[in-house]
């Protein structure tokens, strides 16, 4: 699920060009100033990376994650601060050495990656990638 589709157009701009692996397709939010987007996995994950790829102007200078397992509520895993730039950018586990926003390794169900601080005046954001790596349990 998402917070918002541009002019509700889903079929230009809908939630599932963010899988798609094309770079000509994007989940395009609506105006706002704070947008989500919530993943149900339909087994138990273990989450240890996040890939993301927004279009520069429409980022988020600040990306909170929250994870729970099934029937719990959602708890804050960790926040993240992007660049807001078009480069795919990729988290690391909190025990790695290597450049790069971290992210905590977590097991759950459910996902919900919060934008918060948008670099777009109206708070729309744009993704063109986003990928959660990981393994299922």
């Amino acid at each position: 699920r998402v917070s918002s589709v541009l002019n509700r157009d889903v079929k230009q701009f809908g939630k599932k060009h963010m899988f798609d692996a094309s770079e000509e397709t994007s989940w395009n939010s609506d105006q706002g100033p704070v947008q989500w987007v919530a993943l149900d996995f339909p087994r138990t994950v273990k989450v240890s990376r996040l890939h993301v790829q927004f279009q520069g102007g429409f980022s988020s200078r600040l990306c909170t994650l929250e994870g729970c397992r099934t029937g719990e509520e959602l708890a804050k895993i960790s926040e993240l601060y992007p660049e807001d730039s078009n480069a795919l950018q990729i988290s690391f586990g909190t025990n790695s050495l290597a450049q790069g926003f971290q992210v905590q390794e977590t097991v759950l169900d459910k996902l919900k990656i919060t934008f918060e601080n948008g670099t777009d005046f109206f708070g729309r954001i744009v993704i063109y990638h986003l990928r959660v790596l990981g393994e299922r349990l």
